[in-house]
This record gives structure tokens, sequence and C-alpha cells, in this order.
């Protein structure tokens, strides 16, 4: 078993570097081929933001904002938590620079496959159903990498990977008070249980009460921090940028390790080309697709801050040297030394609420996926049921084995998601001139897509 565990990280290392290459070129490409739209149009994503919060209009299905905060829970947690602790441990606090390269370039990818997800999406009822499966099909005619890429997704996001989300929550809840791990995970999966049977709307309305208020609490936890260590905010900055572009950090780590480092941080944590934030955010009622696009866009961002200043937080308290904890624990224990014990509870809260969404979100995935691959409702409670035993047995048990295995899959699903999103530019650059062509004659644009001269949306005739 130890063999299997080493080769599969030794395969799940050459893969993500694969990754890793694909998402800095994706982020180029697609920003060049639509002139940076994730910055020239960032004024118009804020206006779309506050329309829709603000907006008293009743939907048949999921409001953008809603599936976007499906989306953005799930990423704050582990990515810009415990991710950015294990990065700051292997290559010092110059990834911090690095990952904000990689963000910038990404939110061009994450507008083009949240574009994508919602020209190719189908309807089931009164809510949508979308993401790169129904794109590789519909798109580029290839049902066989739609039916892979499904296959991969409901095994490596839909089961295994929400296992880690559990263990993350016990971590954090047993960092704080002492509780049997069976019980939180007991718990956990009852909470779920209650959720996922009321499908992706139910999902959603959990996302939008409790993702803002636990962001809110976490972004005052961070201010306190930087608050009571105000004297040393201007040294990490400074730190931090010197690192980036040092020779050897303070960590021992060169400089290829931090770009490395800062670069897979940022495609891992802001979720850029996966393929599981487009899928749920299908599921959002929208007139244009380019509407959720710069949603898409903006979540880049939000989890780019977040990670930057949970990794201010560290560099600050400097417990990323000289300590054993890793990850979860060690962005915990970064609070705790500067605001005390109480700090540990109301991290624990925050990082439930963004374990919790996640595992929301991955069901949803795998339950799309499921649904792409059957075409009908057949099995979707035995998903439901096999899920929810995955979620209990994840928060009790400690099996690498498998997140490396899962590791793997995961990548082997971006990889493909990234492979259909280079092909797919005209599409995404069209849709947009139609979004701009309309804005331009001062209209809330709506989007049909014989206009844009795109066959197979269904939803957009």
């Amino acid at each position: 078993m130890e063999y299997i565990d080493q080769l599969a990280v030794q395969i799940g290392g050459y893969f993500w570097n694969i990754v890793l290459m694909l998402g800095v070129f994706l982020g180029i490409y697609y920003g060049i081929r639509l002139r940076f739209v994730q910055l020239r149009m960032f004024p118009e994503t804020l206006r779309l933001i506050h329309k829709q919060v603000t907006s008293k209009e009743k939907i048949g299905g999921v409001s953008g904002i809603q599936a976007f905060l499906v989306t953005l829970g799930g990423a704050i947690g582990t990515g810009s938590v415990a991710g950015v602790a294990m990065a700051l441990i292997t290559g010092g606090p110059g990834v911090v620079v690095w990952l904000w390269v990689i963000c910038i370039l990404g939110g061009a990818t994450s507008f083009a496959e949240h574009t994508l997800g919602q020209i190719y999406k189908t309807k089931e009822g009164d809510i949508f159903r979308g993401g790169p499966s129904y794109y590789m099909e519909k798109a580029l005619g290839k049902r066989w990498m739609g039916i892979f890429y499904a296959f991969v997704m409901i095994i490596s996001l839909g089961f295994a990977l929400v296992g880690l989300q559990t263990n993350s929550i016990v971590e954090a809840v047993n960092g704080a008070v002492e509780v049997p791990r069976f019980a939180i995970a007991l718990i956990i999966a009852l909470l779920i249980a209650l959720i996922i049977f009321g499908g992706i709307k139910r999902i959603a309305e959990v996302a939008e009460k409790g993702v803002p208020i636990m962001a809110a609490v976490y972004v005052l936890m961070l201010i306190a921090v930087m608050v009571v260590r105000w004297q040393d905010v201007p040294s990490a900055f400074a730190l931090i940028f010197r690192e980036a572009f040092s020779a050897r950090a303070v960590t021992g780590a060169g400089f290829t390790t931090i770009v490395i480092q800062g670069f897979k941080r940022g495609v891992f944590s802001t979720g850029q080309g996966h393929g599981d934030a487009p899928t749920t955010n299908a599921s959002a009622a929208v007139s244009h697709p380019i509407k959720q696009g710069l949603l898409g866009s903006v979540a880049i961002y939000t989890v780019c801050v977040m990670c930057t200043v949970t990794a201010l937080v560290i560099v600050l308290t400097g417990v990323y040297t000289g300590t054993d904890l890793v990850g979860m624990a060690l962005s915990q224990y970064a609070f705790v030394s500067v605001l005390g014990n109480w700090a540990a509870i109301v991290f624990a809260l925050c990082m439930v609420m963004f374990c919790f969404t996640s595992i929301m979100a991955n069901y949803y995935c795998g339950e799309t996926c499921l649904t792409y691959l059957s075409h009908t409702m057949r099995g979707r409670n035995l998903y439901r049921v096999i899920f929810i035993v995955i979620v209990f047995f994840g928060g009790i048990a400690e099996v690498q084995l498998m997140w490396d295995i899962a590791d793997v899959l995961l990548a082997v699903m971006i990889i493909t998601n990234m492979i259909a999103l280079t092909l797919l530019g005209k599409q995404v650059a069209v849709t947009l001139k139609d979004y701009v062509r309309q804005k331009n004659e001062g209209k809330d644009p709506v989007f049909h897509a014989k206009d844009a001269g795109i066959e197979n949306a269904e939803c957009w005739e």
C-alpha cells in the first residue's frame, strides 16, 4: 500500500505540473483574446452584484448571487486558509506575490468557463444544469469527453474530496473544543442529509444566508490581528515582496520553488479552470451568460484577497517557521497567538461554514454529472445516501492513500476541462461582443444564441 501511495503522489505531481502550465497558458490566452475583460469590466461586475443583492424580483430558479455564494463559500475554506498555510511552509512569504499574478490571469479563465457553463446549460423543471460535460458535448461535439469528465468528477469531487472537507471541519472544531470526532462527523452528515435532499435551491438558500456572515466575521478577525500588530504590517509586506524575488527564502526555498508554489496555490485555491464552479453557477437564472461570467471572474479576486490577508496574518505572527503545525491547524494557531483562545472557537465556526458549503457544492457537482450521464433522476437517491456515508467516514478516518488518489483524479479532471477551454475561445468572444453591443445601445442585455451565431444553446433560443 505504501508503494501505491508513493506512486499516486508521483503521478499526481506530474499531472499537477501540467495543470499549472495549462493554467498559465489559459490565463494569458483568454486575457489577450478578451482584452483582459476581468479588469476592463470590473466596474460592470460590481454594478451587477449590487443590482442582484438589492433586487426584490422573484425568480423561478436560483439567482446569480446565490450560485456565486455557493461557489465562494467552498473556495474560501480549505483553499485560502489551509492551502495558503501549506504554501508558506514550503515556499515562504514570497509565494503571495506569485499567487497575485496567477489570480489576475485566472480571472479571464474563470470568466470563460462560467460563460460557457451558462451558454450550454439545460433546464430540468425550474432549475438549470450545466458545466464542462455539457459544453464538451454541445460545443465540441465530443460526448465521450463529457462522459469521461463527468465520471472523474463524481469520483474525485463528488465522493473522495468531501471526506477531506469533513476532516477539515473536524480539525477546526477539535482545535477549539474537545469533542469526539465521531460526534462531529455524525452531526455534519445529518445536517448535510437535511440540506441535499432539498436540492440546489436549499443549498443556495443556506449559502446565501451563511457565507456572507461567516466571511464578514473572518474578515473582522483578520482586521483585528492587523490592528493589534499594526506596527509590523509594513515590514510583513516588505518581507513578502523581498522573498518573492529571493534566490533563497527564509524557509530555504529557492526562487523557482517560490514561483511554482505561488502559481499552484493560485490555481488550486481559486478553482480557475477546474470546472466545478461553472457547474454550480450554471444553475443561475440570468438574462445573459456574460453576467454569470463576470461574477466568476470577481470570485477569483475575492478568494485572492482572502488568501492574501490569511497569509499576512501567518507572516505577522511568524508561526510558519519553527512549528510542526500544518494546514488548517497552523492558520488557527496564528489567530490564537495574537487574539487569544476565544479566536480558536470563532475560527472554527467560520471554517465549518466554508467547508460545509464546499461539501454541498461538491454534492451538487456530482449530482449534475450523474444527471448528465443518465439523463434521468435514476440513481439520485442512492448517490445521496453514498455521499452522506462518505461525509461521515471522512470525518473519522485518516486514509492518506484515498486523498492522494483523489488528488490524481482531480488533476485529470482539471486537465480535461482546460483542454476543452483552449478550443472554445470563439464562443466566449462572440458572446462577450453581444453583451457589450447591447450595453452600448443602453439595453439590459438579453442573450439570443442565434443572434450571436451560437448553436446547440437550447436555453437561449
